[in-house]
């Protein structure tokens, strides 16, 4: 039985086609938009992304498992459950399947990621700031 979330066998499936080219033939793009939400805006995605193109270019498997503690990271804010295999060898087997899983599975959070965390920090602001004013009208 194939379960849902980071531990489906289906890597592409809830992805429209220009994510999956993207991440196919960008990673660290993908990759970047991933880490600035497992960060919770503490890093960009232009960061992150020019962090792993830099480590995946110059080394090579390095960059899997730069990405693979990114995996790790997600799967402890979500208590996901390390399954069928070890996150280290879905990342080294297959990178671009790793990330699109990861980036289904924020999706599926509820996260949008192509406008990242900062949007998502302003609006639970703003939101908690009508809240606390309207708590205090009545």
């Amino acid at each position: 039985m194939i379960t849902e979330g980071l531990t489906t066998l289906k890597n592409v499936e809830g992805l429209g086609f220009a994510e999956s080219l993207i991440t196919c033939c960008c990673p660290f793009v993908t990759f970047g938009q991933i880490a600035e939400i497992v960060d919770k805006g503490t890093t960009s995605c232009a960061a992150s992304a020019t962090i792993f193109g830099l480590i995946h270019h110059f080394s090579g498997c390095a960059g899997c498992l730069y990405s693979y503690f990114y995996r790790s990271k997600l799967r402890n804010q979500y208590a996901l459950v390390e399954s069928p295999c070890p996150d280290c060898c879905v990342h080294c087997s297959c990178l671009c399947c790793a990330l699109c899983q990861e980036y289904r599975e924020l999706k599926k959070q509820g996260f949008d990621m192509s406008i990242g965390m900062e949007h998502f920090t302003s609006l639970s602001l703003s939101h908690a700031h009508h809240t606390c004013t309207n708590i205090r009208r009545i």
